[in-house]
């Protein structure tokens, strides 16, 4: 092939790939839009809450109720904390190696980003306890029935890796937040199509809340409830 041609093959396959990052971020955009469960009902059995640092939505839940003891498998202990003296645990699922490897985005390795983007890696859970949420721009309580939080119990309790004894796999890991989260092998992969907000979304969904068609951020989530 000749340098004209290669010129010509090259440039054909940069504007093919730009095309299809901008058809990606326009369904992006426009799904996070389009509703689910748009009239959803809400009884005050439980409250739940999603949770969000800017960029990553968290599911936020009461530690113990009738339902189910988070504790027994996600642990105070495991915490650099270890204060027992908490009401609430957040889950957030996300690539393990943006997780532990990834301190700061200053310090994201091009390798950590491209083994995300194309499903490369391994997935993380990663918990975080407290003792009171404060509702705001960030922080949306969603009050749900006993049968809807069953069903989010057991979507989140499936997103975990297990060992012989069904107990959830904890990681040893110095790339704690703070004194009160720790991370948790978890199943499935990381990817431009599934990000830790679609896993947010979905949980949403599985147990009939408002939620976005699909998402990539946080944003898309945010938006189906700011006229609550």
């Amino acid at each position: 092939m000749n340098t004209k041609k290669l010129v010509k093959t090259t440039g054909k396959a940069a504007f093919g790939v730009v095309e299809l990052l901008l058809l990606y971020a326009i369904a992006g955009i426009f799904m996070s839009f389009v509703p689910v469960n748009k009239h959803a009902s809400q009884k005050e059995d439980v409250s739940i809450y999603i949770l969000s640092n800017g960029v990553h939505t968290d599911l936020v839940v009461p530690i113990k109720n009738e339902e189910i003891d988070w504790n027994q498998f996600v642990k105070f202990e495991h915490t650099t904390g270890k204060d027992s003296m908490a009401n609430f645990v957040a889950f957030g699922w996300g690539d393990k190696g943006f997780y532990l490897d990834t301190p700061t985005w200053s310090e994201l390795k091009v390798s950590t980003a491209f083994k995300a983007a194309f499903a490369l890696s391994e997935a993380a859970i990663h918990t975080t306890f407290y003792r009171e949420m404060e509702e705001g721009e960030k922080c949306v309580k969603i009050n749900v029935s006993k049968e809807q939080y069953k069903l989010l119990v057991h979507y989140i309790t499936a997103s975990f890796d297990t060992d012989d004894n069904n107990q959830f796999i904890h990681i040893p890991t110095t790339a704690n937040y703070g004194e009160h989260d720790t991370f948790y092998e978890a199943k499935g992969t990381y990817n431009l199509f599934y990000t830790c907000n679609t896993w947010a979304n979905n949980g949403l969904k599985a147990c009939h809340q408002k939620a976005s068609l699909w998402t990539l951020l946080d944003r898309g989530i945010f938006y189906q409830y700011e006229k609550i």
